[in-house]
């Protein structure tokens, strides 16, 4: 089972790269120059947000986000991106652990429907034991998703096995700070660990 169709995916990148330029392309002093890997960040990423954690919960971006945190959007029934994606991002905050440097792997789905706290518990688990999953109603999805610039469309489906295509970025967030970084599918856990570190030395 795929992800996406031909179309789908040469209509996702075209967006997601362009959305890349536009959001990352900054002007100005970067004190975290060195840190990234080869594009500019601090761009109008990230922004207030209300959801449900995988404990039902209603928390804030303000308590999800009070440390370094590196946020997914996705969903559980995504058959092989996001649990790729989530367990790279699992193991690159295991790493930076190893280091002594805490960083939160976040997920939040773009599938409220079928992913409410109680998948979403599960799913969290399966991946990582600090890991923070988010849910909620799909008004507070969408604000969330569109304070982070992602995108995500159900696909046509006459049953409850539907896909969803969606952006696959994870961001860096820094408390205080805001967004720091994106990183892209290609960035190895170990690349990803290396870059998130030289960020939290540097603040």
């Amino acid at each position: 089972m795929k992800l996406y169709t031909g179309v789908t995916v040469a209509a996702v990148a075209v967006l997601l790269g362009w959305t890349g330029y536009t959001i990352f392309a900054a002007s100005g002093d970067d004190p975290f120059a060195e840190c990234r890997g080869g594009a500019v960040g601090g761009g109008d990423i990230g922004g207030p947000f209300t959801l449900v954690d995988q404990s039902g919960a209603t928390v804030t971006d303000k308590e999800v986000l009070s440390k370094p945190a590196l946020i997914y959007f996705g969903y559980t029934f995504c058959p092989d991106v996001c649990p790729l994606d989530n367990a790279r991002n699992a193991e690159a905050v295991d790493l930076l652990a190893a280091k002594g440097l805490e960083v939160t792997p976040v997920f939040i789905t773009i599938d409220p429907a079928r992913d409410t706290p109680e998948v979403m518990d599960e799913y969290a688990e399966a991946m990582h034991p600090g890991m923070i999953a988010l849910t909620g109603t799909e008004d507070q999805v969408k604000a969330a998703s569109r304070a982070y610039k992602t995108i995500y469309r159900k696909q046509d489906s006459a049953d409850e096995y539907y896909l969803v295509d969606h952006s696959t970025f994870t961001y860096l967030m820094l408390p205080k700070f805001g967004f720091a970084d994106f990183f892209g599918r290609e960035v190895a856990a170990a690349e990803m660990a290396d870059r998130v570190g030289c960020f939290l030395k540097a603040t």
